[in-house]
């Protein structure tokens, strides 16, 4: 769910609220009780919430781990001078 960021325009108390973006916008400032919160343009911030999200996506078969795959070298790469 996306972070919301708001500033009463009463008493310029600033909060986050984690919202639905179906969810009306909140209007009643915690702080000072006035219907004055406006929310602001910021940068957008949301939860991965949930385990195992990152090893689930974009998998196929039974691989794990993709990160480190390519980086293993065999050894046959190195040569010998003599």
């Amino acid at each position: 769910m996306p972070i919301y960021e708001y500033q009463c325009e009463q008493c310029d108390h600033v909060l986050e609220a984690i919202q639905k973006m179906s969810d009306a916008p909140l209007s009643e400032c915690p702080a000072c009780g006035k219907p004055a919160l406006k929310k602001l343009i910021s940068a957008s911030g949301f939860r991965l919430k949930g385990s195992g999200w990152y090893e689930t996506d974009f998998k196929s078969g039974n691989r794990k781990n993709l990160a480190g795959e390519g980086n293993k070298s065999s050894g046959s790469d190195s040569k010998k001078t003599a």
